[in-house]
């Protein structure tokens, strides 16, 4: 579903209006007449479109990320995939104020990069990484990583942001990550690695045991890799829930 199938930013346009338009016939910007609604609400959605045209064309994100509902951010995603950045950070704690920030992988453009804690992983390289992303890609990110690395890196991440975790559970997917990657099929090359394991291994890495940060630079890369399976899959279920049924309903 893209964002040009979408009037639900619109004043006076909730989700029964939505579907109503759809179930008429009106499924793109482009379809839209006003005979279906109201006059006042039509001109709303005229000017809604006159301007969502605009920022589409000129690939502004951040007006579709305030324009649209929180709930319906996930239709962002098939205007602004090419550009999103999904990313996952590791740590030795869950508070910001007193633990660090060890690895943080970036997936973009199909490529993965991994900043590490004394070497390379830098305010300035952050925000290097985080510079050209349109839409931010997380599971739980709004909560975690990205008030994580604002606070460790004084960085500012107000990108446009998904978080993959809230419409999971608009799907009935609960729990962490990786019980959600086994609740749609994605499999995992390391099964048995957990967060309390990334913590683990970094300690192993500060006393020097050899391989302990390859190994959690291989799961935390993975995350980062499978969250982009995941929010295609996630995308695609909404899609079939919400869109599918008001255009192509069953006899």
């Amino acid at each position: 579903m893209r964002i040009e199938n979408s009037f639900i930013p619109v004043r006076g346009v909730g989700e029964k209006t939505e579907r109503k338009l759809w179930q008429a016939g009106v499924t793109h910007w482009d379809e839209f007449e006003g005979s279906v609604v109201g006059e006042t609400t039509a001109d709303r959605i005229r000017s809604f479109i006159d301007t969502a045209r605009d920022r589409l064309a000129a690939n502004d994100a951040r007006y579709f990320d305030q324009e649209f509902p929180s709930s319906e951010r996930w239709r962002l995603y098939e205007n602004f995939r090419e550009n999103a950045c999904f990313f996952d950070i590791e740590t030795t704690g869950l508070d910001e104020r007193r633990d660090e920030v060890t690895t943080v992988s970036l997936h973009q453009a199909g490529d993965t990069t991994t900043l590490i804690r004394g070497d390379d992983l830098t305010a300035e390289n952050l925000r290097a990484a985080f510079a050209d992303a349109d839409l931010l890609v997380t599971f739980n990110g709004a909560r975690f990583d990205v008030p994580f690395l604002e606070h460790s890196f004084d960085v500012s991440l107000d990108h446009p942001h998904l978080d993959l975790m809230y419409p999971c559970k608009q799907l009935g997917l609960s729990g962490g990550l990786k019980q959600i990657e086994q609740d749609v099929g994605i499999e995992r090359d390391r099964p048995d690695i957990s967060g309390r394991d990334a913590v683990r291994l970094w300690r192993e890495h500060e006393r020097g045991e050899d391989g302990s940060l390859e190994t959690l630079v291989s799961y935390n890369r993975e995350d980062t890799v499978n969250l982009k399976t995941l929010s295609e899959t996630v995308v695609d279920r909404l899609h079939a829930d919400v869109f599918e049924p008001a255009v192509n309903p069953s006899p």
